[in-house]
């Protein structure tokens, strides 16, 4: 990507189902090295700040029932995952000095053993910070104490909330002090509150927790994956009802795993994909102190059905609304090691190939193809792919022709390369606004020699085109210093035109170029235009569907032509010697090269499948405007209200 965004948060949660010296694989660190690995693979989706918190089991009053460490340094996942390592070793000296209290042996467990106080469950979170300050004081894991160790929760996730002030609002008025309005704060807070309650009016074998986070989250509007523990050992996983943040689990006899990203299970516990189910939506994974898994359905009514994973399949209560999983995680955030994103990444590329070849209007021999790292490999291999496919079969049926094709020289052979390679090291502090606007250009390091000036037409896949910035300040006027004749820009992703509100940071609509493409093709009247679109749609929908999107109806009256035009002029710097030309996506392209992902996999484990709905969709709000909550469309009219008012004010 271009433009950087800044997204998703990591979660990883690893509960041992009984001791470590039970496990032949581990041992007394085996929790803390796991959780570690967890991290470190998920790595690319926080930066901002890393907190980890481990419980003990049955801790002993005077003890701290919990060992917990945030940083919001420049090194913070480095700092967390030393601090982990320094307490095993601590443990581990400790051991040494009070031998008859070590439970480092893999055999030969007793039930005096089982009594030892061991560390069982461990809760890792790196944040990346879409908003607010970069503090210690927001890091995860959130902790909310009490007297009870029942009534004790600790909490991290991969969330954001679109009503989080009225929840606060609701909360602060039936008296409750809450001193924070963070959406994470608020969560713990909402939650451990029900907890409470709940462990007071019990009717039935459902777990306390399962009722503390069906009445907390029921009427939070937004998008979530939350894993926490309470001090007595419970521990749980949960997903938004329509699944849009990612969420991942993986059980076995000895433990429960779950995760942001799939790929980062599959590393540390070395296991293959089908062996990593998708967290369910609207469910929560619930682990008993003594290791009993369960799903429990948080809209229904009393116990859902449950079992004990380690004699029986895990069954799953009601079928939760059609997933829309966020499409941004597939197209670009989530790590393209995961089978499921690299297949799809590589379908988007290969369903560019027409449209490129129309825009690039030459002879293939007269098109050097490349890419925007790195984002963009995945896809550019798809598109190289398709593109080899096709001039190997032509090449087949007519062995010594040209193909019916002008642009197809079955004589040639794609030539492609990076052209683009991103100096990770650049780093600017200038002043002067002139002189840092040409060291921006610089952000880039170009490779000299592979394009022929004024004959050859440049293709550079990109995976979406954002705000624009870094593309019309820094990425074209790198590549015009080539000499190209044409510069053809792809976008394996569709024009994104409205904001997003459940975790990736765009929140405005004027930051998105195709909504100012939109606003210079309404011409002068544009304002007044838009508040009359607002004024017609003032009430929040309750449903999907374009009456309740103020911009639909204006988007539809121009062609996708007509607005991928005026992107493109927006986009070309002035002084550009190449022509400029931009491709895009298209809706129903993405569609079909995502939705496939989302299918479940046969399990060769003892796990059943988890159960979606039959219709599957992806998250295309960025595209479409066809939010998945009101929320959505709440934070939409927001975001248009503030830019009438030309306000720069968050919408949410």
């Amino acid at each position: 990507m271009s433009d950087e965004l800044k997204h998703e948060c990591a979660v990883a949660m690893v509960a041992l189902r009984r001791p470590p010296f039970a496990i032949s694989r581990g041992g007394a660190d085996f929790g803390g090295t796991k959780l570690s690995l967890l991290l470190e693979k998920q790595h690319n989706r926080g930066q901002d700040g890393a907190g980890a918190a481990i419980l003990t089991s049955r801790p002993q009053p005077g003890e701290e029932p919990y060992w917990i460490y945030k940083s919001a340094s420049g090194t913070a996942l480095a700092d967390l995952l030393g601090a982990i390592g320094k307490r095993s070793q601590d443990a581990g000296s400790r051991k040494r000095e009070n031998p008859e209290t070590d439970n480092g042996q893999p055999s030969g467990v007793s039930g005096a053993q089982h009594a030892i106080p061991y560390s069982r469950i461990f809760l890792g979170h790196l944040r990346y910070a879409t908003f607010g300050k970069n503090e210690v004081a927001f890091c995860h894991p959130f902790v909310h104490e009490a007297s009870e160790l029942s009534h004790t929760l600790l909490l991290a996730g991969n969330f954001n909330l679109t009503n989080a002030h009225e929840l606060f609002v609701d909360y602060s008025s039936h008296g409750s002090f809450p001193t924070s309005k963070a959406d994470g704060y608020l969560i713990c807070e909402l939650i451990a509150h029900e907890l409470g309650a709940a462990a007071t009016a019990r009717e039935d074998t459902r777990p306390p927790i399962a009722d503390a986070i069906a009445k907390a989250l029921a009427n939070a509007d937004g998008a979530w994956t939350l894993c926490g523990m309470t001090g007595d050992g419970w521990a749980f996983a949960t997903r938004d009802p329509h699944g849009i943040r990612p969420g991942f689990y993986y059980v076995d006899d000895d433990v429960a795993v779950v995760a942001s990203e799939r790929p980062a299970i599959q590393a540390a516990f070395d296991i293959p994909p089908e062996a990593v189910r998708e967290l369910p939506p609207g469910q929560a994974l619930v682990i008993s102190p003594d290791g009993e898994i369960r799903f429990e359905g948080l809209s229904c009514e009393g116990s859902c059905a449950s079992a004990n994973s380690n004699t029986q399949t895990l069954k799953h209560s009601n079928t939760p609304p059609a997933p829309r999983p966020c499409s941004f995680e597939r197209i670009y955030f989530s790590r393209a090691n995961d089978a499921d994103i690299h297949r799809e990444r590589k379908a988007l590329g290969a369903a560019l190939l027409p449209r490129i070849l129309e825009a690039a209007d030459a002879p293939l021999d007269d098109i050097f193809f490349s890419y925007i790292p790195n984002s963009a490999r995945i896809a550019f291999h798809g598109l190289l792919e398709k593109l080899f496919a096709q001039c190997f079969s032509k090449q087949a049926a007519q062995p010594s022709a040209h193909s019916a094709s002008p642009r197809l020289c079955v004589n040639a052979l794609p030539r492609f390369g990076e052209i683009a390679v991103k100096d990770a090291k650049f780093r600017t502090f200038i002043a002067d606004a002139a002189a840092r606007r040409e060291f921006y250009k610089h952000v880039y390091d170009v490779t000299y020699g592979l394009v022929r000036p004024e004959k050859d037409t440049l293709v550079v896949l990109d995976d979406s085109i954002v705000r624009g910035n870094t593309m019309k300040n820094a990425i074209l006027p790198m590549l015009d210093r080539l000499g190209p004749k044409r510069i053809v820009i792809a976008s394996s992703a569709p024009p994104i035109r409205y904001p997003d509100c459940y975790g990736i940071d765009m929140s405005t609509l004027n930051e998105l170029v195709a909504f100012r493409a939109l606003v210079n093709l309404l011409g002068p009247s544009a304002k007044s235009l838009l508040r009359e679109a607002l004024n017609s749609n003032t009430q929040t929908p309750k449903n999907s569907n374009t009456s309740s999107n103020p911009l639909a109806e204006l988007y539809a009256r121009f062609t996708e032509e007509e607005h991928c035009a005026e992107i493109t002029r927006l986009l070309t710097p002035p002084g550009m010697k190449a022509e400029v030309r931009v491709v895009y996506q298209t809706v129903e392209d993405l569609r079909r090269c995502l939705t496939s992902g989302l299918e479940q996999k046969p399990s060769k484990s003892n796990l059943q499948p988890t159960t979606h709905n039959s219709q599957l969709a992806i998250g295309d709000w960025y595209f479409t405007g066809d939010y998945p909550t009101p929320g959505g469309y709440k934070v939409l009219h927001t975001a248009l209200q503030h830019y009438i008012d030309n306000s720069n004010e968050r919408s949410y």
